[in-house]
């Protein structure tokens, strides 16, 4: 697996993957390295993060590898679909998943999300519109939200 680090706005992203795809996208809290020598395998995602956090990308196309159950990959294949800008509550993600029943199986999933940003779990939130559960952290989740909405708030200063 080949693996590279850089820096982005909230903080330094761990990319890892191979000629197979993508296997893990993170944000880290603490500041390994980053890297100068980017893998050939990993150029594409870098290439494609930095467009994203500069406003020139809405959507990735990347090949994605991300190991987990059978469940979870149904569930990260849904959060792909939530459009740029837009938000879904956990429970309507369990209904397009075809049961509200699966409500905590499909928070679970979503928390398990080894593809930071690239694979959208940052647009789901509580069904009252409140941001609940983030991997990376609520300041995070937030950041990208506002980053991707159309309604930027404008600094006065």
């Amino acid at each position: 697996m080949d693996t590279c680090y850089i820096e982005t706005p909230l903080g330094i992203a761990k990319i890892v993957g191979d000629k197979d795809g993508i296997t893990h996208v993170s944000i880290l809290d603490n500041s390994e390295n980053t890297s100068d020598s980017i893998p050939e395998s990993l150029l594409e995602c870098v290439t494609q993060l930095k467009a994203y956090f500069n406003s020139q990308l809405k959507s990735f196309d990347l090949k994605l590898n991300p190991e987990g159950t059978d469940f979870q990959k149904k569930v990260w294949k849904q959060l792909s679909k939530i459009p740029y800008g837009k938000t879904i509550s956990y429970l309507d993600l369990a209904k397009q998943l075809g049961d509200a029943k699966t409500i905590r199986a499909a928070a679970s999933a979503n928390g398990k999300n080894p593809l930071w940003i690239i694979v959208p779990c940052h647009r789901v939130i509580g069904t009252d519109g409140s941001l609940t559960g983030y991997a990376g952290g609520l300041h995070r989740k937030q950041w990208l939200l506002n980053h991707e909405s159309e309604y930027k708030q404008q600094s006065l200063f």
